[in-house]
């Protein structure tokens, strides 16, 4: 069958039994391979069920684990690369019962459709991970060594049955990913950060930094944007705070949306971009590109780290250097995290209204506390008025997005910044989320209210004829 793909020499013929060097052929390990699931009958008498399981598990491993070293000691890997999805499942199956017949393995026929989908990840994926990253409801994958990987679902954090076989499996894949972007991760360069095909984020550690197994993360890329409308029904605030976004937005104020890692600030971000119009041209400076812009005129950049001789690194202040000579209406920043700071407030204050960034911090005062902190950490020695003061002038809006402690995800407040008051910063509410209690299953009871203050920038709304009612900006009156 499909003699393309296979090894020459290595499989000669469907009726020849191929010839697995690779395979141990030791008689006590072949016994124990034979044996699975086919357990003695006093078995389920002597083992716990919980062993039992865990033993069933460990010895299907196994078998994979034998069956993939006979894939790749036969499949022609390089005429893969042309095979079509049918081509190769036909090949994966045939070799996998010529070998399983081979050493006298015998399974049911659930376990052989197990088993093939497993086997096919193994040689096109991403091994036990591919079944997490297809699942739709996953947000983020965490590893933390062979043995136990978690996932968030809805904002909680749940361990999977999902394992490796050891940690040289787990290595495997996770240089199956970095070689594939040209990166390497060993003990002399034990990390690394890379974007799967997919647009996923990936980071990994391993040891011996990791001290029990090898660390990663994979923040899934979502393929459907989340908009203002799925927001609003979503919980994640209001229309009435919608509407005022989409007029500080079209307005061309400056925006940060300030929040904690896995806040919602991308997403936030990219529901805020809808707002801006199809005729100006965005820029957007990223370290992982994530955002997914619908307007016309959008040119992406994303950074780039050192090779492997520690050499031919982009950085964002890089791009955002080059992006002011690029004719930008609006420049948008990821994430703001390091020295580029510097060059996003000058652009803020220089022409380029209407930009926007996240930061991490988990309040408005704190965004602006960590805004100053980068600063100085860029080696800019400036006074702290003067800091404040480019600030002031360069930030107008700052959105603060929170993830709850029941997984949900809320925009918590809208914050206007309104200038100097001496050697502080003046800041005003507009819109923020109160919580008022909480339910049996720990769900969240709260409420989105205006707080009652009018915006600094409803005369420059009016301008613009966004001319907002006086309603949106009332309190609600409590029940």
């Amino acid at each position: 069958m499909f003699s393309k793909y296979k090894k020459s020499g290595t499989l000669a013929t469907a009726n020849e039994k191929p010839t697995l060097a690779a395979v141990p052929t030791a008689a006590p390990a072949e016994a124990e391979r034979k044996s699975l699931m086919r357990a003695k009958p006093n078995a389920a008498a002597e083992v716990a069920p919980v062993d039992k399981e865990k033993r069933r598990k460990e010895r299907f491993g196994e078998i994979k684990l034998e069956l993939h070293k006979a894939l790749l000691d036969n499949l022609n890997l390089a005429a893969l690369e042309t095979a079509s999805e049918a081509d190769l499942r036909a090949e994966i199956n045939a070799i996998s019962q010529e070998t399983m017949e081979e050493l006298g393995i015998v399974l049911n026929r659930e376990e052989r459709q197990t088993l093939s989908q497993d086997l096919y990840f193994e040689v096109t994926g991403l091994g036990p991970l591919e079944t997490l990253l297809k699942d739709e409801t996953v947000n983020d994958i965490l590893v933390n060594g062979p043995q136990q990987i978690f996932v968030e679902r809805d904002g909680k954090l749940e361990l999977t049955d999902v394992t490796f076989k050891d940690e040289k499996h787990l290595l495997r894949i996770i240089d199956k990913i970095v070689s594939a972007v040209g990166r390497r991760v060993d003990e002399s360069n034990p990390y690394v950060d890379a974007r799967l095909a997919d647009g996923s984020r990936f980071n990994a550690m391993v040891g011996p930094i990791a001290v029990d197994g090898s660390l990663v993360s994979i923040r899934k890329f979502k393929k459907e944007k989340l908009g203002i409308d799925e927001l609003v029904k979503f919980g994640a605030f209001t229309e009435e705070m919608a509407a005022y976004l989409q007029a500080a937005v079209a307005c061309r104020l400056n925006v940060i949306v300030s929040g904690g890692t896995g806040s919602g600030k991308t997403t936030t971000l990219n529901a805020l971009s809808s707002f801006i119009d199809n005729h100006e041209r965005i820029l957007t400076i990223e370290d992982t590109a994530e955002l997914q812009l619908q307007q016309t005129h959008v040119g992406r950049m994303e950074s780039r780290p050192p090779n492997v001789e520690d050499k031919g690194a982009v950085t964002q202040r890089d791009c955002l250097k080059n992006a002011l000579r690029m004719r930008p209406d609006r420049i948008i920043v990821g994430e703001t995290r390091g020295e580029e700071v510097i060059d996003m407030l000058q652009a803020m204050n220089t022409g380029h209204d209407g930009s926007m960034t996240t930061i991490h911090a988990n309040s408005a005062r704190d965004g602006v506390s960590r805004l100053e902190n980068m600063i100085a950490m860029a080696g800019i020695e400036m006074p702290i008025k003067a800091t404040r003061s480019q600030i002031s002038s360069a930030v107008n809006l700052i959105v603060q997005a929170s993830r709850l402690q029941d997984g949900s995800r809320r925009m918590t407040s809208i914050t206007e910044i309104t200038g100097m008051e001496g050697d502080v910063i003046s800041m005003q509410k507009i819109f923020r989320y109160q919580r008022v209690g909480l339910t049996p299953e720990n769900k969240i009871i709260g409420h989105f209210t205006a707080t009652g203050v009018r915006s600094h920038f409803s005369d420059r709304f009016k301008l613009w004829g966004y001319d907002l009612p006086p309603q949106i900006f009332e309190p609600m009156v409590a029940e």
